[in-house]
């Protein structure tokens, strides 16, 4: 038997970005159907109980929470370090960090290290952060280098800067593997579920959809003024959490944001709209790309980062600052556009590769090499 820990602290307390990650790779894990594998979610308290409950239960997979009731301090100095005797009392013999990081003395207890590297924005771009967070994302960054038998890059965009910010001695441990998406949404979804969701959040017949946290680095700004240069029944709904970027958007009738859906309506938004934007000027790899185009949708993104990796040759982009460029592409996109439906088909075909059971295999392949030479 093959006992894997797994960070569970975004599993349970992050509803999109890099909990989706986890909680889509740990359900694939699960559907694989290992006999001789068992996976154990580590994380610093329950959570949220809707996210914690997507996790699917077969018996395999088992939550671990730290003892006792830890104060704030507590639970960060458990999953930093104290973590480590409890994997030890628990017999995993790998285990891996889903978000970037390892905790101290892991490879000191013998125990095999996975990480997953999702970006290095923090190091390109410190501009969108406060440099006391900087710093700490960087020595978490560099510690888990250390600790890691293997390191997972989500897109070939986020190994070169690991190489490059990290050092090339890293190199032979990085395996590029992509993220997957979840299978419910390239399903249908009924008209009944459209017309709830369509009623519930007021949404207008026809708009372009953007997902992901309202920020400066996602650049909503460049799709907000570029939909204003489209016909005027073409709106704009932004589905995410909002920070204090949210008040320089234009503001009218054709902008509507929506933060707090839950995940039981995206698929059903994905589904409704024309068209998906993703301006985000720099990102590791850009999950809602795969999910839109899973969803049926045509994407324009932006140049400059990973982008093209996620949405592949037929979708579109341009470059993060040209809002003419971004309401051309919009509209060679929408509904009743020439070559659309042929761009959709072809997007869905490349995007096969980021499958879940591919990703899930290759992720318990590593599992199994560093299990096989644990000490």
């Amino acid at each position: 038997m093959i006992t894997v820990g797994l960070d569970a602290k975004r599993i349970v307390r992050n509803g999109t970005g890099l909990g989706s990650y986890g909680r889509t790779l740990v359900n694939d894990l699960i559907r694989r159907g290992d006999a001789d594998m068992q996976l154990r979610l580590y994380a610093p308290d329950e959570g949220r109980d809707a996210l914690r409950s997507q996790v699917i239960g077969d018996g395999c997979a088992t939550f671990c929470y730290p003892q006792g009731s830890p104060s704030a301090l507590g639970k960060a100095w458990w999953r930093t370090r104290g973590i480590v005797d409890d994997l030890r009392r628990d017999g995993v013999s790998v285990y891996h960090g889903l978000t970037g990081e390892l905790p101290i003395g892991l490879r000191r207890a013998g125990i095999r290290g996975v990480v997953t590297i999702h970006d290095l924005i923090f190091l390109r771009h410190p501009e969108y952060y406060h440099w006391i967070d900087t710093r700490l994302y960087a020595w978490k960054f560099r510690q888990a280098l250390r600790e890691a038998d293997r390191i997972i890059a989500i897109s070939e965009r986020t190994r070169q800067d690991i190489i490059e910010l990290g050092g090339d001695r890293y190199a032979d441990r990085i395996e590029v593997i992509y993220q997957s998406f979840a299978p419910r949404f390239s399903a249908v979804v009924g008209r009944e579920k459209r017309d709830e969701v369509r009623q519930r959040y007021k949404l207008p017949q026809r708009y372009v959809l953007s997902v992901g946290t309202i920020e400066r680095r996602k650049n909503l700004l460049l799709a907000a003024e570029a939909v204003e240069l489209l016909p005027a029944d073409i709106h704009l709904v932004a589905v995410g959490r909002q920070t204090s970027y949210a008040s320089e958007l234009p503001k009218g009738e054709r902008i509507h944001l929506l933060s707090g859906v839950p995940d039981a309506d995206l698929a059903a938004l994905y589904a409704m709209a024309e068209v998906f934007v993703y301006p985000s000027r720099y990102e590791g790899f850009g999950i809602p790309i795969i999910e839109a185009i899973a969803a049926g949708l045509p994407v324009v993104a932006c140049s400059g980062s990973c982008l093209e990796e996620a949405g592949g040759p037929d979708s579109l982009y341009v470059s993060p600052d040209d809002v003419i460029g971004m309401a051309e592409s919009m509209k060679m996109l929408l509904r009743g556009a020439r070559g659309r439906s042929e761009r959709i088909s072809r997007s869905r075909e490349y995007i096969r590769r980021f499958e879940g059971n591919d990703v899930a295999a290759r992720v318990a392949a590593i599992y199994r090499e560093l299990a096989d030479t644990a000490h």
